[in-house]
């Protein structure tokens, strides 16, 4: 009778397994049938995954037959193919085929029947999803298959202040273009307002807050002034200027008011710390961490050197005046113990080694795809004057530098990169059509090029109707050096400017000057709280060119100490005249209304875990229509996740903010059960391991216990339970890729200077 239940049961479950995404992402799964049989399906725990396309991995089953109190628990191998959601981080368990059975309470013949009867049930199965942390982490080895880059791991030049201070970043010099007809200029190529006054001995004018202050040269020394040239009251009434004439008459201000001011014409950051140093210990470290500054400022106090975290890199310095050396591959061990849900816990991603680190260097690897309608994809390149290449060292390529497009020459053929995808033409300006193919030299642009971040775009399949498209971390900036993942290639690529009585400013993405880290919840870069990376994204995204105007847009990403953005500047050659857009945030949050979108490399400032460079195609164009993210679902770039157990054999994950919000998800003791390598089920509580054995839990020591064995208690061998370990890690820690938490306040990170709109 049992075993006909059983049978029964297996085949119920099979084809009763909840098809909505949330309850496919929900571990364990429990299905009672009609006539009261219940069966409950453990989380799998992975046990290889060549190429992140088919997992192996191993469940637990426990059935309880209609008016009985005793399970029946037994395992399963099988095997899945997979996709990878990057929004998400889950990971879509289909095609199930079966390796193996093990119910050691049943007779041989009896566990072959089930076995059958399982093979023949799965291919019904219906969508799993599992994280992706949790199968990464449940890995005895994770997979290193991608390469480290040749990225310049010099240290930019990093400013820093024990007083309210901005950093005021040119994309090189100062590139000026006229302000309507007042008279003035003004810079189209920094964040900040700055305005040049030919008429007025060459005086530079910085807007800093609403405080203006003036200098002899664009590099300072700024002070304040109380009084503005009259040709400051012909400012254009527009958008553009709309803060520069809120800030007019000048007011005075009190010296306490006033800022240091810092200029580079190049990438760089700043450390604003609030007053003298206060250092503060980090738990289970000889680590100290500086506790009066929002930078990732720490101490070391055996070898007396800071170390500074920016763009997923360390810096070390004998003293915050420097010299500045990267340092991520020479870290103090210590770095390793930094709790995992303390305040600097995220700084664990970008220490070499940890689980952390390899997560996010295997992410790098995972690519996201999308499948483009041919007779759908359109696309419109536009150059400032006659197209203008340069060759690419090393190769027989040549890129083009007056466009905010990429565009690509080899053999007499041109290439698009737009928004992940590649099209090819004859001609520089087209018609473009999506490409089938990707030329080989493509692959070896070097890092020191411009248009390096292309080369992680592939094609990954056609047909008469459609290409498949594909792109990894590095079209958005994410390399792998010294064993981590770091934003940006650390070279500086100078903007391409058009010089005329308007010129024309074609910049590239910068590797510093933005605080930018990587948030291992989300898997993504952040900068100053906004989300950049794998998921693109636009706050709305519209075209990048307008065929009407001839006008373009680009994109840029600069900042100063109290707030920041994501700029975006578009030039009207029809017009003569720039606009620009922004995503600005601060102490409390922050706030988007930029309207254009980034060709350059794909992304346009902040996001959501929910975009990605082709979640903007729509069906009938390739720009798509508008559409808006709502960055306050953004996950927070400063959480860290933990677990804990209890008494009961339950267990929580929990995230606590640099702000002191905490959340957390529980799981309750059903979802301790676990399947052994050697075909046993297996459950942790807090007194430590049970084995399933003739219908209860029979306690397990580990290995490392060196008391006698005893008749109730057998030892686990050390492979086993070292497997289990690591399971029971993975499914604690590894839920947490795909969840979502509220900014927080209370803290800012990034830059001060406001945007023409």
């Amino acid at each position: 009778m049992r075993m006909a239940l059983l049978l029964a049961f297996v085949a119920l479950f099979i084809g009763r397994m909840p098809a909505h995404a949330q309850d496919a992402a929900s571990w364990p799964h429990t299905v009672t049938s009609p006539n009261g049989a219940t069966v409950v399906v453990y989380q799998p725990q992975a046990i290889s995954w060549p190429d992140q396309k088919t997992l192996a991995a191993r469940m637990a089953l426990a059935i309880t037959p209609p008016g009985s109190k005793t399970p029946i628990l037994g395992t399963i191998e099988l095997s899945f193919a997979t996709a990878t959601d990057n929004a998400t981080h889950l990971v879509t368990l289909t095609d199930p085929k079966l390796t193996s059975s093990h119910f050691p309470s049943l007779d041989t013949a009896q566990a072959q029947q089930v076995n059958d009867r399982i093979a023949a049930a799965l291919p019904t199965l219906q969508l799993k999803q599992v994280p992706f942390d949790a199968i990464v982490l449940s890995l005895k080895e994770l997979p290193q298959t991608v390469q480290p880059v040749a990225v310049n791991n010099d240290p930019p030049t990093i400013f820093h202040a024990d007083s309210p201070a901005s950093l005021v970043v040119f994309d090189g010099d100062p590139v000026l273009a006229p302000a309507g007809d007042s008279g003035l200029k003004y810079a189209v190529n920094t964040n900040w307002d700055v305005f040049f006054d030919p008429a007025g001995n060459g005086t530079w004018y910085l807007l800093n807050n609403g405080i203006w202050l003036a200098a002899l040269a664009a590099t300072g020394t700024y002070k304040p002034v109380s009084q503005l040239p009259a040709a400051f009251a012909k400012l254009p009434s527009d958008a553009n200027f709309a803060d520069a004439r809120k800030a007019i008459p000048a007011r005075p201000v009190g010296a306490s008011q006033v800022p240091s001011i810092f200029v580079s014409t190049r990438p760089a950051e700043i450390i604003v710390i609030d007053g003298p140093v206060q250092l503060a210990a980090i738990p289970g470290t000889g680590l100290q961490y500086v506790k009066n500054t929002a930078s990732d400022l720490f101490f070391d106090k055996p070898q007396g050197r800071y170390y500074y975290l920016t763009s997923g890199r360390l810096f070390a310095a004998p003293g915050l005046d420097g010299p500045w050396t990267f340092a991520s591959n020479d870290l103090p061990p210590d770095f390793a113990l930094i709790p995992p849900d303390s305040e600097h816990g995220q700084v664990l991603a970008s220490v070499p080694g940890t689980s952390h680190a390899q997560l996010a260097v295997l992410k790098a690897q995972i690519p996201q795809e999308a499948t483009l309608m041919r007779a759908d994809a359109k696309l419109t390149v536009s150059y400032a004057g006659k197209p203008e290449f340069r060759p690419i060292p090393g190769t027989d390529l040549a890129y083009a530098v007056n466009t905010a497009f990429e565009v690509i020459e080899t053999g007499g053929k041109y290439y698009v990169c737009y928004q992940g995808a590649w099209f090819v033409g004859t001609a520089p300006n087209g018609p473009w059509a999506l490409a089938d193919s990707v030329p080989p030299a493509v692959h070896s642009i070097p890092p020191s090029s411009p248009v390096y971040n292309v080369s992680y775009v592939n094609v990954y399949g056609s047909t008469p109707e459609t290409v498949t498209y594909g792109y990894t971390t590095g079209y958005t900036m994410g390399y792998v050096a010294a064993g981590v993942m770091v934003y940006g290639t650390g070279y500086y690529y100078p903007p391409y400017v058009v010089p005329g009585v308007v010129p024309v400013y074609f910049p590239y993405p910068y590797s510093y000057a933005g605080s930018v880290w990587y948030n291992s919840a989300s898997g993504a870069w952040a900068r100053g709280g906004t989300v950049y990376g794998p998921y693109g994204g636009a706050v709305t995204a519209g075209r990048a060119y307008s065929p009407a105007t001839g006008a373009w847009a680009h994109g840029a990403a600069v900042y100063g100490p109290y707030g920041g953005a994501g700029a975006w500047s578009a030039y009207n050659p029809s017009t003569g005249t720039y606009a620009h857009g922004s995503a600005a945030w601060g102490p409390h949050g922050g706030t988007a209304n930029a309207s254009f979108y980034n060709p350059r490399y794909g992304v346009s400032g902040s996001t959501t875990q929910n975009a990605n460079a082709y979640s903007r195609w729509g069906s009938s164009t390739i720009s798509g229509p508008n559409r808006t993210v709502n960055t306050a679902s953004a996950s927070n770039a400063r959480g860290s996740a933990g677990a804990i157990s209890s008494s009961t054999g339950a267990a929580a994950a929990g995230v606590h903010t640099a702000a002191g919000n905490n959340a957390a998800i529980g799981r309750t003791a059903s979802g301790n059960v676990y399947a052994g390598a050697d075909g046993n089920a297996y459950r942790h509580t807090d007194s430590g391991w049970s084995k399933w054995n003739d219908g209860g839990w029979q306690p397990m020591k580990p290995p490392t216990d060196s008391r006698s064995p005893t008749a109730d208690r057998e030892t686990l061998n050390t492979g086993s339970y070292n497997q289990l370990e690591q399971d029971r890690f993975a499914r604690s820690q590894g839920g947490w890729g795909g969840r979502q938490f509220s900014a927080p306040e209370g803290r800012s990170y990034g830059g001060g200077g406001r945007f023409r709109r």
